[in-house]
């Protein structure tokens, strides 16, 4: 599938009558969104992960909350992913999976997300002997009330390996288009260096066959030539993160004539030390540039913030105007796979707002 340029993303359609935005600081928390990029077992709290571990007669190797927590000081992504995969252990169950996700969409909520499309890693929990329907069938429980119990409406996205083979990929691909699993999207995740897009060629263009939308993780930790082989040769509609494009001032200038969505992760890339320091987010320069950006959380559990978070941190040091504020939610709703009906309610709301 390729990138279509989409020419009603160039202002926020978030304008009043009288011509002014009416998104104020102190509405921040409440301004409301669509969320990108999450990935569901980034939101594995460090309370539910005892309570889970118990439920399960487990024993963790923490003696307690607040040494689970001194780990989260994290020095760049692997060191992150090691810890990140070592509590997924805790995840056993349909019913663990269901409220690991009820959790985050009950947080998602009180931070103004109307819409939700979460990524959920199937190849981690097969690794660890876990059915394949189990996983899926608990996120989606949780999914398929979504709208009832929290107001937001969501999608899955199968989210695939890239330090994993191509060979494995398909093959999960394969067999969650089997039992007719309901996700809408696929997605590339995990350690970036040394595994470039175009190692998976053949599964982006076996999704696209199947109908699935595509997105991919590049130029956060790896080089801005990594968006460029999302583009050109996965053919994604959407890149996870997408920094390290403003390196690249002819790629930069194609991504903003495209209107190619960039899903941007502040706090992550923080705490993951693709940036220094909050203050040296290029989020800005890429505001800026023109650049098709929204703002998510990532794995929020690990990371310190949620998107009303991100928000907030990012107003605190930037101050950032009203326009900009409204333009990365409005961003956020023209760059999602949501229906075009739910993209106008959901504008609707942020006109109101």
């Amino acid at each position: 599938m390729e990138p279509t340029q989409n020419s009603d993303q160039t202002q926020p359609d978030v304008m009043g009558d009288d011509g002014a935005l009416p998104v104020a600081d102190k509405a921040l928390r409440r301004l409301p969104v669509a969320e990108l990029h999450l990935h569901i077992e980034g939101t594995l709290q460090p309370e539910l992960i005892f309570e889970l571990a118990e439920r399960n007669g487990m024993e963790l190797p923490y003696a307690g909350l607040e040494e689970l927590r001194g780990l989260y000081e994290f020095t760049d992504l692997q060191s992150f992913l090691d810890l990140y995969y070592a509590n997924m252990a805790v995840l056993q169950s349909e019913q663990d999976f269901a409220d690991m996700t009820r959790a985050y969409l009950a947080r998602a909520a009180n931070a103004g997300v109307r819409h939700a499309e979460i990524m959920m890693d199937p190849q981690a929990h097969l690794a660890r002997g876990i059915p394949l329907e189990t996983c899926v069938n608990g996120v989606a429980s949780a999914l398929a009330t979504s709208v009832e119990e929290f107001g937001i409406s969501t999608l899955l996205i199968a989210a695939f390996l890239r330090d994993l083979s191509e060979e494995s990929a398909l093959e999960v691909l394969e067999e969650l288009l089997a039992m007719n699993a309901p996700i809408a999207a696929i997605g590339l995740d995990s350690a970036e260096v040394g595994n470039p897009p175009a190692k998976f060629e053949r599964l982006f263009a076996r999704a696209r066959e199947a109908g699935l939308r595509l997105t991919a993780h590049a130029g956060e930790e790896g080089p801005a030539s990594y968006i460029l082989e999302a583009l050109d040769i996965l053919g994604v509609e959407r890149i996870d993160h997408g920094i390290r494009c403003m390196e690249d001032p002819e790629l930069v200038e194609r991504l903003v004539e495209d209107r190619i969505p960039l899903t941007v992760c502040p706090l992550s890339n923080v705490r993951l030390r693709a940036v220094d320091t909050l203050a040296d987010h290029p989020l800005p320069a890429m505001l800026a540039a023109g650049l098709n950006v929204s703002v998510n959380s990532d794995d929020p559990a690990y990371f310190g913030g949620y998107v009303d978070d991100n928000f907030v941190q990012l107003n605190a040091v930037f101050e950032l105007s009203e326009f900009d504020q409204a333009r990365l939610a409005a961003n956020s709703i023209h760059s999602s796979f949501a229906s075009e009906e739910r993209k106008a309610e959901l504008l609707d709301e942020l006109n109101g707002s």
